[in-house]
């Protein structure tokens, strides 16, 4: 986009950019985002920015009517494969709050000083500034929505002092922390304030999204693949509510999120054993539920498709479900070749009763964590019932991943670690394509050989030939053949895998 059109979505108030820029007003010292109900500023006065950090280092403060700190993240992190576009999906899962910026770096085998370098001359800021905008959205979460004391908020943002809060949320917000806690919004302003605290121990959440999103497919999806003891989908279609148990970096959580959407947003609620996992719990989530997807970029390319035009606008807002915990997912994918979606929810199922470590707490039906990859790597698996090449292909995966022979956090190059699977015995270009798509959240894969894919093809009058041309949103084409109805009874069908 050009400046010029970027203030046009500002003068429209155009709420497709959200997140994927932000602008400030040189007459107010206020950043705002795109959609900002405010009256629209004159040109001359207005800057723009790539992102939130950038504007804050530029002097300018929150705006306390758009919130601009509470928009999805740029769907632009996703689709890069560069160090830039790395090392945002990083920061956003937390790993520059708890490695520092040499753990950044290390992982994407760069030095600290070329991601430094790369990070303030695209985005206008670095990777302690790009960690400090998050913290800062974190403790306004907290205080608006918990009854913690400041100090706990404080440390459980991820800030290193009760002083170094204090300051970045007077220069964010122009408020102290019992001011900004006293400014909490109510629930009827335009963009959807976080939901008042009710329960002690639950941080309610309001996970915000652009566009359509196409919620009964992906809870759909997801229902027909809850492994038991650490997933469970409870309600009826329109109401549902998803519920897993989550390892995190300090220790172990619960997520839920509701099925009903509000005007932007998915309601979640985390329980956590320590807060410090805040961050990257929600990050999580909103990579499992897709949140930073781009609807409009989506359907306007693969529009351009006759086929895929029609397909778009039947579901306009369809997801590519990512992944919660990567390692779990690659193992359901092993678990999943050549047999049904029931038949590999089953051994999902048993791998959990067998190998999984029981929660401190059972929550109802939640009672397990996914087994650890360091356990898997040594065990038989004979009570799984698979063949015992499948049963060596998990060992071996398994090892692989304990040992970081194969990498799937958020900022690892993507075809590094699809050759990386490719070269382990069992793992072919299905599996490896479908842990490309889910486990790494890559919008741009294409399943060649997935059956059901070229079923609905067919069904669609649609050709694998015809897939470059849907670059760079692939994996969304897969989704929507995946969900071309079936001849007869109009269910769609069943897409492979775990």
């Amino acid at each position: 986009m050009t400046e010029d059109s970027r203030y046009e979505a500002v003068r429209s108030r155009d709420g497709r950019f959200d997140g994927a820029f932000f602008f400030a007003v040189s007459t107010t010292g206020i950043y705002c985002r795109p959609s900002c109900p405010a009256t629209t500023p004159r040109r001359r006065n207005v800057t723009f920015f790539p992102t939130s950090a950038a504007a804050q280092g530029s002097g300018f403060r929150a705006c306390r009517r758009c919130r601009p700190d509470a928009v999805p993240g740029s769907a632009e992190w996703n689709t890069r494969a560069d160090v830039v576009g790395r090392a945002m999906r990083l920061i956003g899962d937390g790993v520059v709050d708890r490695e520092g910026v040499a753990g950044l770096a290390a992982r994407l085998g760069y030095s600290a000083r070329q991601v430094q370098r790369q990070l303030n001359a695209e985005l206008g800021a670095g990777p302690v500034a790009l960690a400090r905008a998050q913290r800062a959205h974190t403790a306004r979460v907290l205080l608006q929505t918990t009854g913690l004391q400041a100090t706990e908020v404080a440390f459980a943002a991820g800030f290193a002092s009760v002083r170094q809060f204090n300051d970045t949320i007077k220069e964010i917000y122009a408020l102290t922390p019992s001011a900004l806690r006293a400014a909490r919004p109510g629930r009827g302003t335009r963009f959807g304030p976080v939901a008042a605290q009710a329960t002690p121990g639950v941080l309610p959440l309001r996970l915000a999204f652009r566009g359509p999103y196409a919620a009964r497919q992906i809870f759909d999806y997801l229902q027909r693949r809850a492994i038991a003891g650490i997933e469970d989908v409870s309600g009826e279609a329109g109401g549902r509510t998803y519920r897993r148990t989550l390892r995190l970096p300090h220790g172990t959580g619960i997520a839920e999120v509701d099925e009903a959407t509000g005007d932007g947003w998915l309601e979640c609620r985390l329980h956590l054993t320590e807060l410090t996992d805040l961050t990257t719990a929600a990050q999580r989530v909103r990579r499992l539920f897709d949140l930073d997807a781009d609807p409009y970029a989506v359907a306007e390319r693969l529009g351009e498709d006759p086929v895929l035009a029609r397909l778009t606008r039947a579901l306009p807002g369809l997801r590519s479900p990512g992944a919660a915990e990567p390692h779990e997912l690659a193992l359901r994918a092993v678990l999943g070749q050549q047999v049904s979606v029931t038949a590999g929810r089953k051994l999902g199922d048993a791998l959990v009763a067998a190998h999984g470590d029981p929660t401190a707490e059972p929550a109802g039906p939640l009672t397990h964590l996914f087994p650890r990859v360091e356990d898997l790597a040594e065990a038989s698996l004979a009570e799984l019932g698979m063949p015992a090449s499948r049963r060596a292909t998990l060992r071996t995966l398994s090892a692989a991943l304990a040992d970081g022979t194969v990498t799937l956090d958020a900022g690892t190059d993507r075809d590094r670690t699809e050759r990386a699977l490719l070269g382990l015995r069992g793992i072919g270009p299905w599996t490896a394509g479908y842990i490309r798509m889910r486990a790494l959240g890559d919008p741009d894969v294409r399943l060649t050989g997935d059956v059901a894919v070229r079923a609905g093809m067919r069904r669609a009058g649609s050709a694998m030939e015809h897939a470059d041309a849907w670059r760079p949103w692939r994996s969304y084409a897969m989704h929507h053949f995946w969900n071309v109805p079936r001849t007869g009874d109009g269910s769609p069908a069943t897409p492979p895998g775990p």
